[in-house]
């Protein structure tokens, strides 16, 4: 089998796009990336080709970006040229240049991808860099996504170099006599990648020449794996997941608990949230008698219950008091309010949670809308003892994610009037020495 007819039959395998489909290729100047462009040639492919100029090796950097050019035009194929000031990114963001590099050149191919209507980007990636990343991703640690490496398709990234050997890319090249730039940055072992390419792999190869055959057909079984693993936690959440709003999620405790193996089950279920292994080690520790502790990922948090957890959202935003000096119209928390006063021999009591009915005598401004504090308590309606609001919320089956968002209104003497939606206060309910009645309707902005 010819090395274009392997390279075809590898993008049937996979496949990785359609024969009539436009694709993006990522090229460097290198000897892959020139092999990959005059294989999507030889195949009669829809391309064009995308280059990024980092900055990093002055001269060298310009001519890597007029080569990539000429090529372009030798092909016959559109060229799309970009350059970043990768240092200056890297600082400002505090990343490394090769992490930088890395955003920078994906974020821009999306762009051109996006606006000029090719299916997918193709990069040039070889069964060495296999090798490479998955040796890096052991030393750094990783999970099971990270020994599967280079996969030949995720989202509008292929790699179709995938079935070529680094020595089979230098072979072909040779052959071909087609002409490449030399990285000079690709000898210096400065970088974690290099090492692992020029000192590491190849003592492995004593051990194994075929390290690279060995290294894909393993990576193989990792993918598989991978996805055996993603059902069995796709079926566990859907099975102890109990969905309490559109985002929001009880967890039974003792389901939890009794994961097995529980560190990877765990941290599987919660991944997808952005909860680390630390965060989720803490809450094993905190199981027993820590009711009300919270956990954070950046985007949600997890707090513990008696016998539950419950998985929410984030609030990105501090709820911000709200100051009432009178009567009127105003919006707080995602929420309309209308206030006014009525005379109360005109007033025909209306029984509504969504209704607060005081009396307006008792009211001292400027009333107060905030959430919840600990230690609030109020006397509930038709109650003559006091109760916390802690309590009341367990009574009322708030859930610990939503009794942040309950709105409390206060009087000015820092009594609790209503916990809006749900109770008001017997204190200030209407009697029949009343004279005026204070009336404040809330209505949820959506609907709800």
């Amino acid at each position: 089998m010819t090395e274009l007819e392997r390279f075809l039959s590898f993008i049937k395998q996979h496949a990785l796009f359609g024969e009539s489909e436009r694709i993006l290729l990522a090229v460097s100047g290198g000897r892959d990336s020139v092999l990959m462009s005059h294989l999507f040639k030889q195949a009669g492919y829809h391309f064009g080709i995308a280059h990024c100029n980092f900055n990093l090796r002055g001269e060298e950097s310009i001519a890597d970006e007029e080569f990539s050019s000429d090529l372009a035009f030798k092909l016959d194929v559109p060229f799309y040229g970009t350059s970043f000031k990768t240092e200056e990114y890297a600082r400002e963001n505090h990343i490394s240049i090769q992490m930088a590099a890395r955003d920078l050149r994906y974020q821009w191919l999306e762009e051109i991808r996006n606006d000029f209507d090719y299916r997918y980007i193709a990069v040039a990636q070889h069964q060495n860099d296999v090798v490479e990343t998955v040796l890096l991703n052991l030393t750094r640690g990783t999970g099971i996504a990270g020994m599967h490496g280079i996969l030949p398709k995720r989202g509008k990234i292929i790699r179709p170099m995938l079935f070529l050997t680094r020595d089979e890319i230098n072979d072909s090249v040779e052959k071909g006599n087609l002409s490449y730039r030399e990285d000079s940055s690709n000898s210096s072992t400065k970088y974690a990648r290099n090492k692992i390419r020029l000192e590491v792999i190849p003592k492995l190869k004593e051990l194994n020449p075929h390290l690279e055959e060995t290294f894909l057909n393993n990576t193989k079984r990792f993918a598989d794996l991978e996805i055996l693993l993603n059902n069995t936690l796709q079926n566990l959440r859907t099975k102890i997941f109990q969905n309490l709003d559109s985002d929001e999620y009880r967890i039974n405790l003792d389901d939890l608990k009794n994961l097995n193996p529980l560190n990877t089950l765990l941290f599987g279920l919660f991944q997808p949230f952005g909860f680390s292994e630390a965060v989720l080690n803490d809450l094993v520790k905190s199981w027993e008698g820590n009711s009300g502790k919270m956990f954070y990922s950046s985007t949600h948090r997890l707090i513990l219950d008696r016998k539950s957890v419950l998985l929410s959202p984030r609030l990105t935003e501090k709820i911000t008091n709200y100051t009432l000096n009178e009567a009127g119209e105003f919006s707080w928390n995602n929420s309309f309010y209308n206030s006014f006063v009525t005379d109360a021999g005109n007033h025909q009591l209306i029984k509504e949670k969504h209704v607060l009915q005081a009396d307006y005598s008792l009211l001292i401004f400027p009333l107060i809308f905030r959430t919840w504090q600990a230690g609030d308590f109020f006397y509930p309606l038709g109650m003559k003892n006091k109760k916390k609001l802690s309590d009341f919320f367990i009574e009322q089956k708030i859930p610990l994610t939503k009794k942040q968002e309950v709105g409390i209104l206060v009087n000015g003497n820092g009594d609790i009037i209503w916990i809006c939606g749900y109770r008001p206060d017997d204190r200030y309910k209407i009697r029949k020495a009343t004279e005026k009645v204070f009336i404040l309707v809330k209505q949820n902005i959506h609907g709800k």
